[in-house]
């Protein structure tokens, strides 16, 4: 890191990576100098993704952002991660009442657990305000169309996913 450098934390499961997500990070990146996408592992769920295809789905879609942007797993605690990265903000997209209320509470606790690091919520540009995750994978499961909403790399990967099963 170089001095005065600010780093931010971009949390998510990322399963799969959206173009939303993708608009997040590279509006991020206007007010960090670098950011760290944070794929949290977290074994009460089941992905579709797992933590290595979500891992290359990430970096292989902000391959046009290097070096500014780093890709990594992680589990537990968002601030440990962020200390350990040197983050100072925590990025989160917020889509709508029901993200903010919980997304609140998440800012709240981890200014508890780390006073020094900050949340900053962004919201979304309006074409991707309705896109999640959850949706994209139920409409790509059901037959509709969704490669306009994701990066080319992860309409590759839901394809082969779905062909498997």
């Amino acid at each position: 890191m170089q001095r005065n450098e600010l780093v931010g934390i971009y949390p998510g499961t990322f399963d799969p990576v959206t173009n939303g997500h993708v608009d997040i990070i590279q509006r991020g990146l206007q007010m960090c100098d670098r950011l760290v996408l944070a794929i949290l592992v977290n074994i009460d769920k089941t992905p579709l993704f797992s933590p290595e295809e979500r891992l290359e789905m990430l970096t292989v879609a902000t391959a046009h952002l290097q070096p500014r942007v780093q890709s990594i797993c992680f589990s537990g605690l968002l601030v440990n991660a962020a200390r350990q990265y040197q983050a100072k903000v925590i990025l989160r997209g917020i889509r709508a009442i029901s993200d903010y209320e919980y997304e609140l509470q998440m800012a709240l606790m981890n200014r508890t657990l780390a006073p020094e690091i900050e949340t900053l919520f962004m919201v979304p540009a309006g074409r991707y305000s309705f896109l999640s995750s959850r949706l994209v994978k139920e409409v790509f499961s059901h037959g509709g169309a969704v490669k306009d909403l994701v990066p080319p790399v992860t309409f590759e990967m839901l394809q082969k996913k779905y062909t498997k099963s």
